[in-house]
């Protein structure tokens, strides 16, 4: 199955990609349906379930599918308008699209949380409806939001094991035994080998537009995170940090007091201002999640800041390497922290981003594999159990610590010569296995962990 790196990497809005970003591509994707169907909708409905129902409010699943169904996209997401949409859509009970007429919707009535009624496919599904002018439904579909933005009707998840239209590749891996095979044999990197890949469908100069906007948005972030103060949206009156935090770096710069560990605080600085921006809402790059987005560019930014001989004309590689890795474990396991845990959210960003750094560091195929070996073995387990179901606590500080494991792991990669114990492969499947034997409680649903155990209001 072919991923591009802009799979991977995808520009869109917080607090996040599978409650936040999917229920609106989702609601977009219902409208499509709706337009091709030979009915006449006269209203919506809309029902959540799983873990887009226990965590829907604090991940304002409500408010992206709402605008959703509105005609709004996380590519072109524009907020003052969507706040305006909203008011008029509570005021009226209704939904106005220039091509498919007034449409009743009341949020209050037509939008459900249905706690409990899962549905088989994903923990993150969503049943969407439109209805004739009596309230009998004439059009349904099913959704499942499966991490990272991605999104399958019921009929394409259980088609997902069929191979992606589209050329073939030159290099079609599918395991990270395999990558190394072509690497050897083809004398490549692993981020040669993804921009042909890459280059079979689209043209060079679209591949490095696309990511140079992708660096440049990531890089945008975390300049408005480290701008910004204030108390985050949602009732915990969490307060921004990384604003304050990178103002006494800065003024530490250059004093012969500043201890060598100091360098951890920027790498989480970086990586806390993403998050920060994404649990207010703001624009981030998926990397491979929102509630994981602030590790690969933390390390990019950590790279280009403070290691000598860096160089913005790399960046590319570092992105399709880490693509590459992504591509991998979303393939093989999972990226969706309700499906299983932020071992598959930030461990697999610290995964990619270790693989990225070990690669513009020069690190040969096999140090690149075994820097994200060693970064996704090390987050093995981990819970998602954000308080209020907000991706708050402990999200945001778990991206920093995500990005110094990922910097730690690719410098352990490259001491030693790619040869390890422990191979990808059977970290990604182990990380899978995790997941399934992992209590629902802890995936994503607000039911354990600090969830429970932290007072929240």
């Amino acid at each position: 199955m072919f991923l591009s790196v802009f799979d991977i990497f995808k520009i869109g809005i917080g607090p996040s990609s599978s409650h936040t970003m999917g229920p609106m591509v989702a609601a977009a994707r219902f409208l499509d349906m709706l337009r091709e169907s030979p009915f006449h909708a006269h209203g919506l409905r809309a029902s959540l379930h799983g873990s887009l129902a226990f965590t829907g409010v604090g991940h304002a699943t409500d408010r992206a599918t709402i605008l959703g169904l509105a005609g709004f996209t996380p590519e072109t997401y524009d907020a003052e308008a969507a706040e305006a949409a909203l008011a008029d859509i509570r005021r009226r009970g209704a939904i106005r699209l220039p091509d498919l007429g007034t449409l009743r919707f009341d949020p209050r009535r037509d939008l459900v949380f249905d706690y409990d009624n899962a549905l088989p496919g994903h923990p993150n599904g969503m049943v969407l409806m439109a209805t004739d002018a009596e309230g009998d439904v004439i059009l349904r579909e099913v959704f499942y939001s499966i991490g990272g933005g991605f999104v399958r009707t019921e009929a394409e998840l259980a088609e997902a094991a069929a191979p992606a239209p589209g050329p073939a590749v030159p290099y079609p891996f599918a395991t990270a035994a395999e990558a190394l095979t072509m690497a050897r044999r083809s004398g490549l990197s692993i981020a040669r080998m993804k921009r042909a890949n890459e280059l079979t469908r689209m043209p060079a100069a679209e591949l490095e537009a696309g990511l140079e906007r992708i660096w440049s948005t990531m890089n945008a972030c975390i300049e408005r995170g480290l701008a910004t103060d204030g108390v985050l949206p949602g009732g915990l009156g969490i307060r921004r940090r990384a604003h304050a935090i990178h103002q006494r770096l800065l003024a530490e710069r250059g004093l012969n007091l500043t201890p060598p560990h100091t360098i951890n605080d920027w790498m989480s600085v970086y990586a806390m201002a993403v998050n920060e921006e994404n649990a207010a809402g703001g624009q981030v790059v998926t990397a491979p999640t929102n509630g994981a987005a602030g590790v690969v560019p933390a390390v990019i930014r950590y790279w280009l800041d403070h290691v000598p001989g860096a160089g913005a004309d790399r960046i590319g590689d570092f992105l399709l390497t880490a693509a590459a890795i992504g591509g991998l474990i979303k393939t093989n396991a999972s990226i969706s922290g309700a499906e299983c845990g932020c071992q598959a959210e930030v461990g697999s960003a610290a995964a990619m981003a270790a693989a990225g750094l070990a690669a513009v560091l020069g690190g040969t195929p096999e140090q690149v594999e075994n820097a994200a070996e060693i970064a996704l073995e090390h987050h093995l387990g981990m819970t998602c159990d954000p308080v209020k179901g907000l991706v708050q606590v402990p999200c945001i500080e778990r991206n920093g610590l995500g990005a110094i494991k990922a910097v730690s792991a690719a410098s352990l990669a490259l001491r030693g010569t790619g040869e390890h114990f422990v191979p990808l492969d059977a970290c990604i499947e182990t990380m899978r296995q995790t997941g399934r034997d992992m209590s629902d409680k802890y995936k994503e649903t607000s039911l354990g962990g600090l969830a429970v155990n932290v007072p929240n209001c």
